[in-house]
């Protein structure tokens, strides 16, 4: 049942978000592609965390940034998604914002948020989280997407 959910997953693209904050240690983010509107009033999203140790360290943030990707970035999102990879480095375009989380310069979209729940699914961990700011806007470029284990310029 598992390897059959994960193939049905597989084939179901999804957009490409990287969650960074600032952890006990120095900041902390990983790339994730189940990020979802919840409501608009008040602005909310949800999004899903593994059990690894940014996934731990994003949970004890009280907040964190929500960075939309565009097609453009396909090299930090794999930087983020792979364990030991690349992360926070200056020739990625990282500031700090006044309020302390990691922010990156070029997103397709930057999005302040507060964590509301945090709700263990499983082997995961389910995140509701408010909307504090939206800091940057689409700028019209093409997003980055998520399908069957690669990363996509979506052209529609």
């Amino acid at each position: 049942m598992v390897d059959e959910f994960r193939a049905v997953f597989r084939g179901h693209p999804a957009g490409v978000a990287l969650v960074a904050a600032r952890g006990a240690h120095g900041p902390v983010g990983l790339t994730v592609s189940s990020v979802a509107s919840v409501s608009a009033a008040p602005p909310a999203l949800s999004f899903s965390l593994g059990a690894g140790l940014s996934a731990r360290a994003l949970l004890d943030a009280e907040t964190f940034v929500v960075h939309l990707l565009h097609a453009g970035s396909v090299d930090l999102a794999r930087a983020f998604a792979t364990s030991g990879g690349p992360r926070f480095t200056a020739d990625q375009g990282w500031m700090t914002l006044p309020t302390g989380e990691p922010a990156l310069a070029g997103a397709g979209v930057v999005m302040r948020c507060r964590r509301l729940h945090a709700i263990p699914v499983g082997d995961a961990t389910l995140v509701a989280a408010e909307v504090l700011e939206v800091l940057t806007r689409p700028s019209g470029g093409q997003p980055l997407v998520y399908h069957d284990r690669a990363y996509h310029r979506f052209d529609g």
